[in-house]
């Protein structure tokens, strides 16, 4: 049998305890493909954001033998611009080349360990101005939900956390396992938009003039070149009055959206089906072959044969 891959949770001081299971919850609904363990920087108690302690079952030793290691967010009042001696020895116990990702607040330990200099990044968007200033060697993007930078995936606050766990399941094996983890853990398989979405409007009101039910149209209609002309039709909206209410509901303009879900669509299809790159290219929405392949490297960064070769035996028992 595949040994599981080794998922490490280092839970820190003000951890919340939310995200703290996260990594768990979502590894360990399959169990067969991954082992998560959770650990302390010295192997002791973990006082939470809450009035509990958590007793972790191992020390820092264990981040040795981490294949992937999590840290999840702590309470915004412990942020600090440096690392404590103890967390930054079991930081250095993490082997090079070790994929590591971080929920919220766990973006600054690792730009703190000089870990996210000259790289993409992202972190809660109301601690984005504090993160810019500690660290301007930092690429950081706080509109997005959480950013895969190769080894490293930064994630924004609380949910995100499940949706930065959710890509690596895709990532490690396809979509079919992420859905079905997804489907257990009754959470969506991918969010739209972004962290601007949540800025103004944590919890939007359904409006009959919103543009949920055109967007629901719009999915029924990938193949269709779908212009904003069209959209902002069928939602009886004017174009600028359309634009500005997508925008406050989804976080991210119609036409970036719609990119986003061909792509989203397209990916499936490269993993599910046999079907030649042209043909797939006009059942989502893409004028050419050419076109899909522009846009895919640009949002994942490899091609279609790429992707569809990772993917379809990724996924294979």
């Amino acid at each position: 049998m595949t040994t599981p891959h080794r998922v490490v949770v280092l839970a820190l001081d003000g951890v919340y305890p939310f995200e703290l299971g996260i990594p768990n919850r979502v590894f360990g609904t399959v169990r067969s493909r991954y082992e998560v363990l959770t650990c302390s920087a010295d192997g002791g108690p973990v006082a939470t954001s809450a009035d509990f302690s958590v007793a972790v079952g191992h020390g820092p030793e264990v981040l040795a033998t981490a294949d992937t290691v999590v840290l999840p967010p702590f309470d915004i009042s412990l942020v600090r611009r440096g690392l404590p001696p103890k967390l930054e020895a079991a930081l250095e116990a993490v082997p090079p080349g070790t994929r590591i990702v971080s929920i919220c607040t766990g973006a600054f330990v690792l730009a703190a360990a000089g870990r996210l200099d000259g790289r993409r990044a992202t972190t809660h968007w109301a601690l984005a101005d504090t993160f810019r200033a500690w660290f301007p060697a930092v690429h950081l993007d706080p509109d997005v939900l959480f950013v895969d930078d190769g080894d490293l995936l930064t994630s924004a606050g609380a949910a995100s956390g499940v949706d930065v766990c959710l890509h690596v399941v895709r990532q490690d094996h396809g979509a079919a396992v992420a859905n079905d983890v997804a489907r257990a853990c009754v959470v969506p398989p991918w969010r739209d938009g972004g962290q601007a979405q949540y800025i103004q409007h944590p919890v939007p009101e359904e409006q009959a003039n919103g543009t949920s039910a055109t967007r629901q149209w719009a999915l029924e209609r990938l193949h269709e070149p779908l212009s904003l002309a069209e959209l902002a039709g069928h939602a009886r909206m004017s174009l600028r009055t359309f634009a500005r209410r997508f925008n406050e509901e989804v976080g991210t303009s119609p036409g970036r959206w719609l990119i986003q879900q061909r792509i989203a669509r397209a990916r499936h299809l490269l993993e599910t089906t046999d079907l030649a790159v042209d043909d797939l290219a006009a059942q989502v929405g893409f004028a050419t072959g050419t076109s899909l392949r522009e846009h895919l490297h640009a949002a994942i960064g490899v091609t279609p044969m790429a992707y569809r070769r990772t993917f379809r035996g990724a996924g294979v028992e």
